[in-house]
């Protein structure tokens, strides 16, 4: 593989001289493009072009380079190594263009999409509440934000970064433990159940509990339950932590949930310690690692997943 220098001796040699600069940074925004959304057709909806016009650019700038950039793939494009190493260029290019149009000294504010994957319960109650600041600070940023992590996979380009509480086993990644989610047993001020005649019974032995549905019976707090209920059916299943803390809050029982999510909920606390907590990952593509977009979008989270530390983690018996 090409190390960086041979890449820019490359870059000079096959063209990219000033009289050429318009199309070479209409080629170096589709590479952008492409690495970004990983599909031709997601890119051309970014650039609004239209997708012949952008693979023609790729296929120009990797004949003007001599490298492959990228891998074709029936389920997108994949940057290949050389392509990995010319993200850096690229977007010092765009830093570039975008202070020159702006009519600026200096470094511009970061601008464009950036993806973020989250568990639904840290995007409503941690991060959404959070974003009117960021944005005040970053308004040329984008975010787009997906919650339906089950599916999402940073190996194929699914997202830019993730934060999450399973820690991922493959991919070219970067990863930073930022701290812990804490879990604990809940109920409203309306439930309380009529305690069992034998003495020897305890509050699991009848308690209703609501729970998770089978497709999510792998979650620790879906696991806990199953273990406590040992057979017994649950009051309720669902889909959603939404879900859940509604009922909860209806009086249909107890269920497992984030410290934090139901302290925002006016919940009480029944057990602070179930022992399933889980870990909080900052996950980052490894190639868009030093993107300044992504770098204010992780630099945001790191500061308000440890400024809410207390909350996240622990919880307090009423």
């Amino acid at each position: 593989m090409e190390n960086r220098a041979d890449i820019d001796n490359r870059v000079s040699e096959n063209g990219y001289s000033a009289e050429h600069q318009q199309w070479v940074w209409d080629d170096t925004r589709a590479f952008l493009a492409i690495a970004r959304r990983g599909t031709l057709s997601g890119a051309a909806s970014d650039l609004k072009v239209g997708i012949a016009t952008l693979s023609r650019r790729i296929e120009r700038l990797e004949k003007a380079l001599g490298l492959p950039l990228f891998i074709r793939q029936q389920s997108g494009y994949l940057l290949t190594e050389e392509g990995s190493a010319m993200v850096d260029r690229a977007e010092a290019m765009e830093a570039a263009a975008t202070a020159f149009s702006s009519g600026i000294s200096g470094q511009a504010q970061p601008t464009g999409k950036v993806r973020l994957a989250t568990a639904e319960n840290l995007a409503n109650e941690l991060i959404v509440p959070a974003l009117p600041a960021f944005r005040e600070q970053y308004p040329g940023i984008t975010i787009e934000l997906i919650t339906d992590i089950h599916t999402v996979n940073l190996h194929r380009r699914d997202a830019d970064l993730a934060l999450r509480m399973v820690r991922p086993e493959r991919g070219n990644v970067t990863l930073r433990r930022l701290g812990n989610l804490g879990y604990g047993l809940y109920r409203s001020s309306t439930y309380s159940p009529e305690t069992s005649a034998s003495p020897d019974s305890s509050l699991f032995d009848w308690a209703d509990f609501i729970t998770w549905n089978e497709r999510q019976a792998d979650l620790p707090a879906a696991q806990w339950i199953e273990r406590v209920l040992r057979g017994r059916e649950p009051a309720l299943t669902t889909t959603s932590l939404a879900s859940q803390v509604a009922a909860t809050k209806a009086g249909l029982g107890l269920a497992v949930l984030p410290h934090f999510v139901a302290a925002n909920a006016g919940l009480i606390c029944e057990q602070a310690d179930l022992g399933i907590d889980q870990p909080i990952y900052l996950v980052i593509q490894s190639d868009l690692a030093k993107s300044r977009r992504i770098r204010a979008v992780a630099d945001f989270l790191v500061e308000l997943v440890e400024q809410s530390a207390q909350p996240l983690s622990h919880g307090q018996i009423s």
